[in-house]
This record gives structure tokens, C-alpha cells and sequence, in this order.
């Protein structure tokens, strides 16, 4: 089977590229570094000739709310398109958890705008919304940078391992399409603010974390609802302590 990850060479793409090809799979890892662009459209002709199946896991450059809905608007416009005239018949999206609960999100207008597209269009598909992973704490943590601390919401998170969600995504590339969506979270959901505490304790940084109902996140206003998954979902077998004593040991 051939399959073509779209942003294959990033965090996410380059592993689901390295587990499909131990698998036997024939796997392009299509992004601009090698040659294909969904947003000129540069090479996706070429990189989809004779695709069963894509895996888009691309990201916008720019998150500012105008830059990332046109980057996922015109990708997913020209993906499409590229898929029709290639034949290709299952199309796989990592999205995120919680999207309708946080408007104020311009990243989760934009990542639910992706969503209609890919519903709208005639090509069979699936649809995977990932919890916040563990990678991107750091930065959610600095993003409540308050004076010489942190002021974050308590709100609960359930954050998962990017590998976690590289094996789902795997397993759903060679499966039958859904025609629907596929939620997947970690194994445990914390207050964001003690989330962030764990994370500065790994690293032996004793600034102190706030807990503030009235903190954003990345300008939205989070509940206990908002970044965690449905009672269905898929969860993860990685706890965020064990990885942090992995990440910790890696780095030491």
C-alpha cells in the first residue's frame, strides 16, 4: 500500500512515516522540505500518483488567526483536489479535542474549518482528535508567564505522548475509513496548574505556578470540558511522570 504523509518530516510525520515502513508500507513523507507544497500545490500531483491513502498531519507556520485559516483552508482545498485526480481512497487527519468548546481559539477555528472540508469533500475519511501532548507542556507552561511565576487556569487537561498518537494514527491509516472522528487522550487528566508544577519540578524550577479561573489559554477561556476527551475515546498508555523521567534521563 502506498501512503503519503503529508508533513512527514515533523514531530508526528516522521514517526507514522517510520512505523508504516516497518510495516511494509511504501511511504512518502511529503512536505516542503522535499519538494511538496499544499499550499502552492508544488509537487502533489507527483507525490500522490498511485496513493491509497494520505495521512495529513501538517501545521500551520503562523498561528495568527487570519495566517492559520488560510493555511488550513487552502491546504486542505488543494489536498483534495490532488486526492480526486490521484484516486486516492482513505483520507487521515490529526485534529484536535474540543474544538466547538473553545471559539475564541482562532488555532481551533481554523482546525475546525479543516474538519468541514474534509467532511464536505467526496473522499472517505477519518478523522483522529489528539488531547494537548506532552511535547508542547513547556509551552503552554511558559504561555502563563506572569512576573517572575506562572498564572495558569486550574482547568482540567488530559495530555497524551505524541508517539501515543503516532500509533493511533498508524493503525487508522491502513484501517477502513470511518467517515467520522476518533477521539484520543492520555491515561490521566490534571489541573492545568498542577500540570505545570510537575513539569517545573522536573526541571528544578521553583518559580511558582498561580492557579487563576480567570487565565486564558492561548486567548480562550478553558472549564473542565474543554481539553479532555469523551467517555468513547482511545487513551494512551504513557503516564506524563513516566515520560518525564525518560525525557529528564535523555537530556542528562
Amino acid at each position: 500500500m502506498k501512503i503519503v504523509v503529508i508533513g512527514g518530516n515533523g514531530l508526528i510525520g516522521s514517526n507514522i512515516v517510520s512505523r508504516l515502513r516497518l510495516n511494509g508500507h511504501q511511504t512518502v513523507a511529503a512536505s516542503p522540505r522535499t519538494g511538496v507544497n499544499t499550499v502552492t500545490g508544488q509537487g502533489l500531483a507527483e507525490a500522490l500518483a498511485g496513493a491509497q491513502v494520505v495521512v495529513d498531519v501538517s501545521n500551520a507556520p503562523s498561528f495568527e488567526d487570519r495566517a492559520v485559516l488560510e493555511f488550513f483552508e487552502t491546504s486542505s482545498r488543494n489536498l483534495q483536489a490532488a486526492e480526486a485526480a490521484a484516486g486516492v481512497e482513505h483520507h487521515v487527519a490529526l485534529s484536535v479535542v474540543g474544538l466547538e468548546r473553545l471559539p475564541d481559539s482562532g488555532y481551533f477555528r481554523a482546525k475546525l474549518a479543516q474538519e468541514t472540508l474534509i467532511k464536505a469533500s467526496k473522499i472517505p475519511y477519518t478523522l483522529l482528535r489528539a488531547t494537548q501532548f506532552f511535547e508542547f507542556v513547556e509551552a503552554i507552561t511558559n504561555s502563563g508567564v506572569d512576573g517572575n511565576g506562572f498564572r495558569l487556569s486550574p482547568a482540567l487537561i488530559q495530555p497524551i505522548a505524541s508517539d501515543d498518537v503516532c500509533a493511533v494514527l498508524a493503525d487508522l491509516a491502513v484501517g477502513t475509513p470511518v467517515n467520522g472522528t476518533v477521539e484520543v487522550g492520555g491515561p490521566d487528566r490534571f489541573p492545568l496548574d498542577e500540570l505545570a508544577r510537575k513539569f517545573l519540578a522536573s526541571r528544578g524550577d521553583k518559580r511558582e505556578v498561580i492557579a487563576d479561573i480567570r487565565a486564558g489559554y492561548f486567548g480562550a477561556k478553558l472549564d473542565d470540558r474543554s481539553l479532555v476527551t469523551d467517555a468513547d475515546a482511545r487513551i494512551g498508555p504513557t503516564r506524563f511522570q513516566n515520560w518525564l523521567s525518560r525525557a529528564s534521563a535523555a537530556t542528562s
